[in-house]
């Protein structure tokens, strides 16, 4: 029952309807099919991704019509939509995007924008918890030499009006030290993008950080001088992008730079955070900024929310470092001038939500997303209600034999072998279901530059587990010199695997889900 898509986009036959944009308009790629249209009989539906286009075509079958935001081979991750692509929004009945912050902001703020009132948007990757769907946490790094401190946004703040397309800004208001502080992130390419910087003086309108609902983004803090600094921020919520503000909070957040934090004036230290993964953190639901720490690995039940006024974040003397002599990071300062760094430790600009999003790659979550699907298309349409529950129906039996052929297919693969490097780090899921170790990846995330530190970690990965073979995701190849390269000097074989979309041989999520386990079957059977 799989569906077939031709490359093709036909003519809009109806008067032109003003769009909201967000962000950004590019002109897109073919890889959508069709047009969503006001003359059309059928349900009209609009999904982020191929994968979700798929899934909704057999569930909906001829009574809808479904076209996707982000073209075939494109990265969900990145891919800015096109004027053309948002026009298609305005004509929906349904909207259905993965979410779990997978898809780029600006795809989820323009299906926000300019959904019709009334029309389900559903997110899938959370509703489909409720049908039995199993998520996966996103952990952090907590091997660090030094504290790890990102911003963070907690709660969605729907008692205020918040949607997922709401900005919450964190603003620097003033800083009291003996030197200047920057914060920053760099992005893909080494490309930094300043937050917050003291050296031109501290302006809450321009040292911000905005972030969406329930995200958080690592950072870069670097100080030019050692003692004792406060950093007052506070914390407003737009409803609206460009709306008017909300206020949510303010507080003074204390660093330690190359002192004892225990003897930090101005502060009654009852905690000092020296490393691990910790956040500046607005809550969003109780209107206050606060320092949420993760625990140390394997140790305590969760995350831990401390006072600000009672809380040193300290940066030890090991964070000593030297301005690199890259112009880009002239804003820091003079190059080899000394300054005190807590690093990013994530490179590239990586803005995530709580759990891993790629649930799709265990069939069984898979089926939860088209029961979901199912449900929804009978509320909009509920004279289509035996279609779509006979078409749901007979596509979930598919999925649970596809279920076990890829378990049958991959457990074919002696254990010590089923091990899997990849360009980014997107299939915990599939390793967690059908017993695939997930060995390593390049980078968390394909936006992320990878250093060189990834570098040896890749390298000595395959080298000591004696990896026949690494995947790469074709969409992403252009990004993957670094997988290839280190394969190549290691005589590793290469290849392809697909992730977040469709491409090549693989036009439907039956077709993806069975190429991938028999890639890893041949491959990794390899003597």
């Amino acid at each position: 029952m799989q569906v077939a898509y031709r490359c093709g986009l036909r003519a809009l036959r109806v008067p032109l309807v003003p769009v909201v944009v967000a962000g950004v308009v590019t002109l897109g790629a073919c890889g959508s099919p069709g047009t969503l249209s006001a003359r059309d009989d059928r349900v009209q539906v609009v999904t982020t991704t191929s994968i979700l286009r798929d899934l909704v075509a057999n569930v909906g079958g001829d009574r809808v019509n479904v076209v996707s935001l982000v073209p075939d081979g494109a990265d969900p991750h990145s891919f800015e939509p096109s004027l053309r692509s948002i026009r298609n929004v305005v004509y929906a009945d349904v909207a259905f995007s993965n979410y779990a912050l997978l898809e780029e902001q600006r795809i989820i703020r323009a299906i926000d924008a300019n959904l019709p009132p009334g029309r389900p948007n559903v997110a899938l990757a959370e509703g489909a918890v409720e049908y039995a769907a199993e998520i996966i946490p996103l952990v952090e790094d907590y091997g660090l030499d030094t504290i790890w401190l990102g911003m963070r946004v907690l709660g969605h703040g729907r008692s205020l009006g918040a949607t997922r397309s709401s900005e919450v800004e964190l603003s620097a208001t003033a800083l009291d030290g003996p030197g200047d502080l920057v914060a920053y992130l760099t992005e893909s390419f080494g490309e930094p993008r300043v937050y917050v910087n003291s050296r031109d003086g501290v302006h809450a309108d321009g040292d911000v950080a905005i972030l969406p609902p329930g995200a958080h983004t690592h950072m870069s803090w670097v100080f030019t001088e050692a003692g004792v600094y406060h950093l007052s921020m506070r914390a407003r919520l737009r409803v609206n992008p460009g709306g008017p503000p909300v206020g949510l909070g303010e507080a003074r957040f204390t660093f330690a730079v190359g002192v004892d934090p225990r003897a930090a004036p101005g502060a009654e230290v009852r905690d000092v955070l020296a490393g691990g993964h910790a956040d500046i953190a607005v809550d969003i639901d109780r209107g206050r900024l606060v320092l949420r720490a993760d625990p140390a690995e394997g140790g305590g039940d969760g995350p831990v929310l401390l006072d600000p006024a009672t809380t040193v974040v300290e940066v030890p003397n090991k964070a000593l470092a030297e301005i690199p002599g890259d112009p880009r990071f002239r804003f820091l300062g003079e190059p080899g001038d000394p300054v005190y760094q807590l690093p990013q430790a994530v490179l590239g600009r990586h803005v995530h939500g709580e759990i891993d999003p790629h649930l799709w790659h265990d069939v069984r979550n898979a089926i939860s997303y088209v029961e979901l699907i199912r449900d929804t298309l009978v509320e909009v349409d509920p004279a289509g209600a035996a279609t779509y529950r006979r078409n749901a129906s007979a596509y979930i039996r598919e999925l649970e034999a596809l279920d076990e052929e890829v378990r049958r297919t991959l457990g074919a693969v002696p254990e010590q072998r089923r091990r899997l490097v990849t360009t980014h780090d997107a299939f915990r899921y599939l390793g967690r279901a059908y017993g695939v170790d997930i060995a390593g990846f390049v980078t968390p995330n394909p936006a992320i530059e990878p250093s060189l530190t990834d570098r040896r970690r890749l390298a000595d990965t395959l080298r000591n587990l004696e990896i026949p073979a690494v995947f790469l995701e074709p969409n992403l190849r252009a990004r993957s010199s670094m997988l290839m390269a280190v394969a190549a000097e290691l005589g590793v074989d290469v290849c392809p695997i697909y992730g977040d979309t469709f491409g090549g041989p693989v036009n439907s999520y039956i077709e993806m889900m069975r190429f991938n386990a028999r890639s890893l079957h041949e491959c990794l059977n390899r003597s």
